[in-house]
């Protein structure tokens, strides 16, 4: 079982998240994940209601593909937490590891067009799963 298998590993040999700078693969650290995922928490109330709300008011199959957008935003935030990089910051070139607020650029070209691939993924996936929520709440019988 892989706990105990952790368990019984050498400290050395358990693995740990990236808690520095990583272009295209890590550009946030402990506090900025959790902004993250509260956003992921709160989208995904907003979606969860509304889509309640568009059901219990009997709101056509094609107004209850709104959902999308609070959906693609709880998609994003748990995405940009499960990853430990932030789209926004990928997409600017800057990074945080410390407090809130605080960033620092990306110096290095290929570091920053790495940033920016790994941001259009992160984009593109939450828009997916938005997507792919707005087509089950049109397809959900009334």
């Amino acid at each position: 079982m892989k706990v105990s298998l952790l368990a019984t590993a050498p400290m050395s040999e358990v693995p740990t998240p990236p808690m520095e700078y990583q272009p295209g693969v890590c550009n946030i650290g402990p506090a900025e994940i959790s902004r993250r995922r509260r956003a992921g928490h709160v989208g995904l109330a907003v979606t969860v209601v509304l889509l309640g709300v568009l059901v219990a008011i009997g709101a056509p199959p094609l107004v209850r593909l709104i959902v999308a957008l609070p959906a693609a935003a709880a998609a994003s935030g748990y995405l940009q937490a499960w990853f430990h990089f932030c789209a926004g910051f990928g997409s600017r070139g800057v990074f945080n590891f410390g407090p809130l607020g605080q960033v620092f650029e990306v110096a290095d070209t290929e570091a920053r067009r790495r940033d920016r691939a790994k941001a259009t993924q992160i984009g593109v996936a939450s828009l997916v799963i938005g997507v792919a929520f707005s087509v089950a709440a049109f397809l959900l019988p009334l």
